[in-house]
Order: C-alpha cells, then sequence, then structure tokens
C-alpha cells in the first residue's frame, strides 16, 4: 500500500498556478511566483506593499477597499472582476477573490487570488478612475441605481459615466456595452471599398 504523501502547504502556494497572497491591513506578505509574475515584479518585491501599488490609482485603491467592506463582514467572502495596473504600468483586467481571516474586520487579514483576464478582454479604451470603477460594476450586471448606492453618486452621475462609456466603446445599447466590456464582441471595422464594376465589353 502507498504511504500518503506528505503536504507541504508552503510549496503549494508558492507554486499554485493561480497567482495568490496573504495580507494584512491590506499590506502584502507574502505572494507567489504566478501573482509576481502576473504583476511583472520580481519574486519576493512584493512582500511588504501595499495593494495600492496593484491599482491603476490611489482613489480606486481607497474606493475599492471601502465597497468591499461591508460584503466581507456580512459573509467573510468578496469577488470582483477590475482593471489593475502591472509594474510596467500597462493596465489589464482581473479577476480578483478573497477570503477574511478575521471575522467583522475586513482587511486585518486575508487571502487573496488573482486571475489574468487580459488574454480574453483587453483594455481597449483609455478610461478614467471612475470609468473604470463603474465598468467593472456594470460587468457584474448591476443597475445604475445600485451603482449609485455602492459608489456614492447619483444615479444621474452614473448614467453619465454610462454615456461616455458607450461613447468611447462604440455601443449602441447598454447590452452591447456590457458585451464590449467583456471582450464579447469588438468594434466593426470600417467595411473595404468595393471593387471596381468591369465596364461591358462592347457587342
Amino acid at each position: 500500500m502507498r504511504q500518503p504523501v506528505s503536504i507541504d502547504f508552503e510549496t503549494i502556494f508558492r507554486h499554485a498556478p493561480v497567482g495568490m497572497c496573504v495580507s494584512y491591513n491590506r499590506v502584502i506578505q507574502a505572494s507567489n511566483r504566478a501573482l509576481d509574475l502576473m504583476f511583472g515584479y520580481e519574486p519576493g518585491a512584493l512582500a511588504g506593499q501595499s495593494f495600492s501599488v496593484l491599482y491603476p490609482s490611489p482613489d480606486e485603491f481607497e474606493r475599492t477597499g471601502a465597497r468591499i467592506v461591508p460584503i466581507m463582514n456580512a459573509c467573510g467572502r468578496y469577488s470582483d472582476e477590475r482593471i489593475m495596473k502591472r509594474a510596467n504600468q500597462e493596465l489589464f483586467w482581473c479577476h480578483v477573490s478573497g477570503s477574511g481571516l478575521i471575522p467583522a474586520d475586513a482587511h486585518a487579514a486575508g487571502i487573496w487570488t488573482f486571475d489574468d483576464l487580459s488574454a480574453k478582454r483587453p483594455v481597449t479604451a483609455e478610461l478614467t478612475p471612475r470609468e473604470r470603477e463603474i465598468a467593472a460594476l456594470l460587468v457584474e450586471g448591476k443597475t445604475s441605481k445600485l451603482i449609485a448606492r455602492q459608489v456614492g453618486l447619483s444615479p444621474r452621475t452614473v448614467e453619465m459615466h454610462r454615456a461616455k462609456l458607450m461613447r468611447k466603446f462604440a455601443a449602441a445599447t447598454s447590452s452591447e456595452l456590457v458585451n464590449r466590456l467583456l471582450g464579447v464582441t469588438r468594434q466593426a471595422p470600417s467595411p473595404a471599398p468595393a471593387a471596381p464594376r468591369a465596364e461591358a465589353a462592347p457587342a
């Protein structure tokens, strides 16, 4: 009978195929190889760094942190899809999931995973921090009223940002905008000019 293989959890963490890290008070304590590679950092360089280095702007870091708190405190878990930033300043879509380790204290300690979505969902337009935030919530299927409550804006202001996103992505409808954000559809290329018609040969 084969002996059970001993489980080395540190090795599993280091070599897991998905980006992972452990955080205390939104500071990365340890990250694995997949996370370092995903964000373009040398091995171990993220240890001791605030999560803010992974966000496109300080505002997005603060607002996302505030949005996480009530959800994490209520159920101990959180996940979303958002635009994040690599070390070379490249922006990319990322699926982020986390579990809190201390009940009712969302940011005290957590385990987080990151999945790079850029291969199927490239960032194709230059967006403001607020537009990136609203785009991420639209992808989740949230209405303007719900987004307004979550981000502390009026529904009319959210609609204004949605309209700007629709123009930037050349989307005619809200559902088309979401599909463009998800990478399901692309803006149709301009039609090629018609070939000149051959003239009829003389009889």
